[in-house]
């Protein structure tokens, strides 16, 4: 059986090509820095492991046995110089693969405009060429603008249709792109696995059957939502003054628009779309079938044990709400045992209250009340006992992981969607107390709320994450807002 590594399986082509390897009967191999997040995705027959591309020992250990690895990927969402990330990353990989006796390397790319790469295309072109400069075949996909959830240029058109009635636009919605469906992607993928493969490296160049200006990805992406886009041309907007803007009025992540909207000023078209269509021949998806097929993939996803980027459910099952979070994230190392802080966060809310400022958690939900919500008045079913659909004041029980995780989704009346994640994990002779908040805007109001109530969030949460961490007072009145008693971190 053919052995597959997915390097970068958290991303939104490794997360969609991991499964349907295995479902074909490969050998799967997932594996990206953050463990939990390809964990939480239930794959069945998927092996995950934690691998960092810029780590040259993980990379020896996670290439042990494979026979085909894809390289996806990419630093575009780090901090620092992603460029650097990138070459270091590809370098690691490529020695690590000539070592292992790789027999072939898949890298997904991006299609080059005829001149003046911006700095994110240059930097995917030169990941390409420093993979091909080792003893390792290379098989490079240069991919124009891939249409499914998760993908940056995707949730950015879904962003700005769903947010803005009237748009502003810069000169770049009058350049062309020959978008692509993920599925179409994705049989491109895993049809390379059934071509006899040489010694030789290539380079295809996959995209879709259209070419469409952005305007015109816009407008069809309206006509499929039944949204009414309209468009007005300002010249003085170029793609670095877009980048900012579109901080103001998308939920995609600044450090991922930015790279990717300069790179919007040139045409990115094929020169030889046929090669790979006549080695893999498949029907392909024309945009506006692309967008539709996406969003009802989307409806009848998988559902995952924790709360995942874009996840569905998470985003109550709505389109309009966006895939990207805005969230807050809290880690805080504990002298307690993983098991005693457990038990704060299975008891929490109710009358035990929420360890800090209960009172405010009440103004908020009184609020809800007078906005038509359900408020706080619920309670809990259970004073330490917890499962799948309990309701917990203003919030829904949507996983537990006894032990480790409690995920919560609000039900309170809100501008889009907002996700509590707590958990603790054992780490030495102590344990790390986490919180993640997560809201995903729907509009521009969602955007204003987050925008309006973040540092008031930021105070919340961390407080409260100290609170598991250093131990919460049991006492008569706890639910009044208690304090947390201090004890020494380690």
């Amino acid at each position: 059986m053919t052995r597959i590594l997915i390097l970068g399986a958290s991303g939104y082509v490794g997360g969609h090509l991991a499964p349907r390897l295995a479902s074909e009967g490969f050998a799967v191999r997932a594996a990206a820095r953050r463990i939990d997040a390809l964990r939480a995705r239930g794959w069945e027959g998927v092996e995950t492991v934690r691998a960092d591309a810029l780590d040259p020992d993980s990379m020896r250990e996670v290439l042990e046995g494979v026979d085909i690895a894809y390289y996806l990927v990419h630093s575009m969402a780090s901090a620092g110089d992603f460029t650097e990330l990138d070459r270091r990353a590809a370098t690691n990989f490529r020695d690590a693969a000539a070592e292992a006796g790789l027999k072939r390397i898949v890298y997904l790319g991006g299609i080059q405009p005829s001149s003046g790469a911006s700095v994110h295309l240059a930097s995917r072109l030169e990941t390409g060429d420093i993979l091909r400069s080792g003893s390792t075949p290379v098989t490079e996909l240069r991919a124009g603008i891939v249409v499914g959830p998760g993908s940056a240029a995707f949730e950015v058109i879904r962003d700005l249709v769903y947010h803005l009635p009237l748009m502003l636009a810069p000169r770049w919605v009058g350049s062309r792109s020959q978008p692509i469906a993920l599925d179409d992607l994705l049989d491109y993928l895993v049809g390379l696995l059934q071509i006899d493969g040489d010694e030789a490296s290539h380079v295809y160049d996959a995209v879709g059957p259209e070419t469409l200006s952005y305007g015109d990805l816009l407008r069809q992406f309206g006509e499929v939502v039944g949204r009414k886009v309209r468009i007005v041309p300002l010249p003085v907007l170029t793609p670095r003054l877009s980048s900012y803007w579109l901080d103001f009025v998308t939920a995609v992540p600044a450090r991922i628009a930015r790279p990717l909207i300069d790179g919007l000023k040139h045409d990115l078209i094929s020169e030889r779309p046929d090669e790979l269509r006549e080695l893999i021949p498949i029907k392909q998806r024309s945009y506006a079938e692309a967008v539709r097929h996406a969003l009802e993939e989307e409806r009848s996803a998988s559902l995952t044990v924790r709360w995942t980027e874009g996840g569905f459910r998470y985003r109550r099952q709505r389109h309009d709400v966006s895939w990207y979070d805005k969230s807050v994230r809290v880690a805080l190392p504990t002298g307690r045992s993983a098991t005693e802080v457990w038990g704060d966060i299975s008891s929490i809310g109710g009358e035990r209250g929420w360890y800090f400022a209960t009172w405010l958690w009440k103004v908020r939900g009184a609020i809800d009340r007078l906005l038509g919500g359900v408020g706080m008045r619920r309670g809990r079913r259970h004073p330490t006992e917890l499962r799948v659909g309990d309701a917990l004041d203003f919030w829904r029980v949507e996983a537990v992981e006894p032990g480790r995780s409690l995920t919560l989704v609000a039900e309170m009346k809100l501008p889009g969607s907002a996700v509590l994640e707590l958990s603790v994990a054992q780490a030495g002779d102590g344990a790390v107390a986490k919180l993640q908040a997560h809201f995903h805007p729907a509009g521009t109001w969602g955007l204003l709320y987050w925008y309006v109530l973040w540092p008031v969030h930021m105070v919340m949460f961390r407080r409260l994450a100290e609170a598991l961490a250093n131990g919460v007072r049991h006492r008569a009145g706890a639910g009044r807002g208690h304090r947390a008693r201090r004890r020494p971190a380690g």
